[in-house]
């Protein structure tokens, strides 16, 4: 009887061990962290020169958690100064590479605080942001192009382990044909909405601008959109074709840069698009010194069973939806962290009725308590809904008040008619949000847009 603990992996295991570690050029990810850091300290300091801070952090009196975070609550103005200086200094170090473990995992965690501090300042692309550091704390990219190696001689390496660059790699992929995936609709691929109504704005640009206000030019666009997100991970992959999908996804995020406000990511997607040349080719333009570097050795068991368990979350979390049935564009369920990126466009009216304990009944407009920005976020998503109208009866409550708080939320999908979101007849103060599927959200309408 074999032994468990001095049993060998078989032979396709220890090929795929060996196939990880095996080593491959540090130039890309070197140059790569080098980029990526700079990016998020000019993304910091962007932020606080636009008076950003004063704006979603000391206008707004009240903020949306996510869901198991309600413990979570930003800091005074001043202090969310600090935290965005905190992070333009923390860029900048991860860009010189200088105490670059350190700079990488306060960044992480500072980043991510900022964006749980309130749900309607979530964006895709923040979160591709807490992905990628994440997985960078655990890749010694400082190894080339930095301080640290020159400061200290045994932190500077010419090689990295090849699932460092796949792993990189894949997440990318990931995020594109979630992406495309979400666009395999009716609304997308028939109508071209929400597309075409973004597009109207546009009839003022040189040139283009009256072509793009063309329902055909909006349906051209759409098919184009989601081609483009389904064909450029295998393109990048081919090495034939890597420096023409790299072309084409430079040319389609310049696009949209310049028709909508999508913050960095027109600049992250294909600096991260890099990552799929030949991990040597910086050194055809840099003078990059040669390391001793370490011998391969196989990715041990407990190391590919993290790979494999943080690549299936990946592919899991945003097939969530699925088990919520109906359109999660409507009951927004597994919506977040998904990468449905520019697929609905909501306009809600939102009204809260209080029943007081004296019988009278109160309406309450969402700006009582919210800036512009939030109640736009606020008006499509029901958990929102629910906390602000959770939020109404706490503030009874501490005043000695049991309340009942139901809301008329008329919200449009897409361009289609308004139509009620939340049961009108439901106390919301009996509800309890959570993972299980929410009956008190309404069927999503029928019909086109």
């Amino acid at each position: 009887m074999t032994d468990a603990r001095t049993a060998q992996p078989g032979p396709l295991l220890a090929r795929l061990q060996t196939f990880l570690a095996q080593p491959t050029d540090i130039a890309s990810l070197a140059l790569y962290r080098l980029l990526f850091g700079l990016l998020m300290a000019a993304s910091a300091a962007r932020f606080m020169a636009s008076g950003w801070v004063d704006r979603f952090y000391g206008d707004r009196s009240f903020f949306f958690h996510y869901w198991g975070f309600a413990w979570l609550r930003p800091l005074s103005v001043p202090g969310m100064y600090a935290v965005y200086t905190l992070l333009l200094v923390l860029g900048l170090l991860i860009a010189l590479g200088l105490f670059y473990r350190a700079a990488i995992v306060l960044f992480f965690l500072t980043f991510s605080y900022v964006e749980l501090t309130d749900v309607t300042n979530y964006l895709n692309h923040y979160y591709l942001v807490s992905l990628l550091c994440l997985l960078m704390c655990f890749m010694p990219l400082s190894g080339a192009l930095s301080l640290d190696a020159r400061r200290a001689s045994r932190m500077a390496r010419s090689t990295l382990p090849r699932w460092q660059q796949l792993l990189l790699r894949f997440q990318i992929c990931v995020v594109y044909l979630f992406a495309a995936k979400a666009k395999w609709g009716s609304d997308w691929l028939l109508y071209a909405q929400p597309l075409r109504s973004w597009l109207l704005p546009q009839v003022d640009l040189p040139i283009i601008g009256p072509w793009l206000t063309r329902p055909s030019s909006a349906l051209l666009l759409a098919w184009a959109g989601m081609l483009h997100d389904l064909l450029v991970p295998p393109l990048l992959l081919w090495r034939r074709s890597r420096r023409y999908a790299f072309a084409l996804l430079v040319l389609f995020h310049a696009a949209t840069s310049s028709w909508f406000n999508i913050g960095i990511f027109p600049i992250l997607m294909p600096l991260s698009a890099t990552l799929f040349f030949d991990p040597g080719w910086p050194r055809r333009f840099l003078t990059l010194r040669h390391a001793a570097s370490k011998g391969a050795e196989p990715v041990s068991r407990p190391g590919l069973a993290l790979l494999a368990t943080y690549c299936v979350l990946q592919l899991v979390l945003p097939l969530r939806s699925h088990l919520y049935g109906g359109n999660v564009l409507w009951h927004e369920q597994g919506m977040r962290f998904s990468w449905r990126v520019l697929v609905r466009a909501k306009q809600g009216s939102i009204l809260y009725r209080v029943k007081r304990s004296n019988g009278r009944e109160l309406r309450i407009s969402p700006r009582t308590y919210l800036t512009q920005d939030q109640d736009r976020e606020m008006s499509g998503q029901p958990d929102l809904i629910l906390q602000l109208g959770q939020h109404i009866a706490r503030l009874a409550q501490e005043r000695g008040e049991r309340v009942e708080v139901r809301v008329d939320a008329m919200v449009s999908l897409n361009g289609r008619p308004p139509r009620a979101m939340i049961d009108p007849t439901v106390d919301l103060t009996t509800v309890h949000d959570g993972l299980a599927k929410a009956l008190w959200i309404t069927q999503a309408p029928d019909g086109p847009p």
